[in-house]
């Protein structure tokens, strides 16, 4: 059943507001962040009305209703991606989840399956956003790894050709992004995955644009790691998620050290308790991870299926409609095949920061810059493009706006040119 996008924004309340002198608010910036909900929004300041209280300590009642409310959220989490809740650990970001497996990596003791050392091999690609290539490059550069990466083709596309020379029998790690926050390529996972684990590697998965979009399994993916955010799936910030394979998360030594991550210590030694808590020192974002578990549920609801076929046709408007426009070149898939709901764009003559403050004047929110690729940006050409990305709230009458928003920056900027 197709979406109704006009009956889903009632559930949100920013749109009730206007924007720029009363005009509609306008949201294609859900790859950046996504609105929230009437049911996420409750869910968190239900919590710190009624429940709150330091989750896995106490024995009093706040306590436990607090600690229930916490892990009741892993659960939907683990539901959410076909995972075991002792593998769903909760981090303050997807960045955070990233930089935890490679911290922890690098903190791996010789012997450790997790240890590194020169010899040894990382493979990233060209088209990571920035929270899945510098951990690795910094990781690379503690332990004297090699740092190698997967090229991207004039399509938008990962250059599998040199399959077998980059994931060599060296290789220790492959970091990939699910779906590309600039280009919205979807990568193919099988062919990488075969390969990785041919020769012994782990493979973490960036998941940040597709978990949100797409229903995603881990129990038949075939991932080892996976990272992703609650801000971009309709959730609060301050909150992401790292899943691992039970096993991998038994091996990996810990990243952060303090309260409720430990089994036992003596004023000499610790030993730690098992995952998830092992990663989760401190008190944690408890309202967050309560209001992420709200988010889940309502995405569920609605259909990830339904999401995901609704935004791209929503894309395939908006490419048909640049493609007409004189001067536009758009970056990435220009068909429907292994791509999502985001879409880069230059105009001719127009910086996109130009085109980017003269579409808010319309009500039209996108994002301009690097999008956080400066790598892909420059194998691309272009120091920034305008983005826009679409989510389960945004119609058709918002893609021929900003259609006709772009008709209308060139025949303004043209003024002065």
């Amino acid at each position: 059943m197709p979406l109704n996008p006009v009956k889903i924004r009632k559930d949100f309340p920013i749109f009730e507001r206007t924007v720029r002198d009363g005009k509609k608010l306008i949201y294609l910036d859900s790859g950046a962040t996504s609105q929230k909900p009437f049911a996420v929004i409750d869910a968190e300041v239900n919590f710190y009305k009624f429940h709150n209280a330091a989750v896995h300590r106490g024995a009093h009642q706040l306590a436990e209703e607090a600690t229930d409310a916490y892990e009741g959220a892993r659960g939907l989490v683990a539901g959410f991606i076909g995972a075991s809740v002792d593998e769903v650990i909760f981090t303050k970001s997807a960045t955070e989840s990233i930089n935890l497996l490679a911290y922890a990596m690098g903190n791996a003791r010789r012997g450790n399956r997790f240890a590194l050392s020169p010899g040894d091999k990382i493979v990233v690609t060209e088209m990571e956003h920035h929270a899945n290539l510098i951990p690795w490059q910094e990781l690379s550069n503690r332990t004297g790894a090699t740092l190698d990466w997967f090229q991207v083709n004039d399509e938008g596309r990962l250059d599998l050709s040199t399959l077998h020379a980059v994931i060599s029998p060296e290789t220790k790690v492959v970091a990939i992004t699910h779906q590309s926050n600039v280009l919205g390529t979807i990568n193919p996972l099988d062919e990488i995955l075969k390969r990785a684990h041919e020769v012994g590697a782990v493979v973490v998965l960036d998941a940040c644009q597709s978990i949100p979009h797409l229903a995603v399994d881990v129990s038949t993916l075939g991932v080892d790691f996976l990272a992703f955010s609650g801000h971009k799936a309709l959730g609060p910030t301050g909150v992401g998620i790292l899943w691992g394979k039970a096993e991998l998360l038994d091996q990996l030594p810990p990243f952060l050290y303090g309260g409720s991550m430990i089994e036992s210590v003596t004023m000499t030694e610790s030993t730690w308790a098992p995952s998830p808590r092992k990663f989760e020192a401190g008190v944690p974002n408890m309202a967050q991870a309560v209001g992420l578990g709200a988010a889940l549920e309502y995405l569920q609801a609605v259909g990830l299926n339904a999401i995901h076929k609704h935004e791209i046709d929503l894309t395939m408007q908006l490419i048909n409609g640049l493609q007409k426009i004189e001067g536009v070149k758009i970056f990435g898939p220009t068909n429907n095949i292994m791509r999502g709901g985001t879409v880069s764009f230059a105009v001719d003559q127009i910086h996109p920061h130009d085109l980017g403050q003269y579409l808010d004047s319309l009500g039209i929110a996108v994002r301009t810059g690097h999008h956080c690729a400066w790598p892909l940006n420059k194998k691309l050409g272009v120091a920034a493009t305008t983005r826009a990305s679409f989510y389960l709230y945004n119609d058709s009458d918002e893609v021929e706006a900003l259609l006709d928003g772009v008709l209308g920056a060139q025949k303004y900027f043209a003024r002065f040119s």
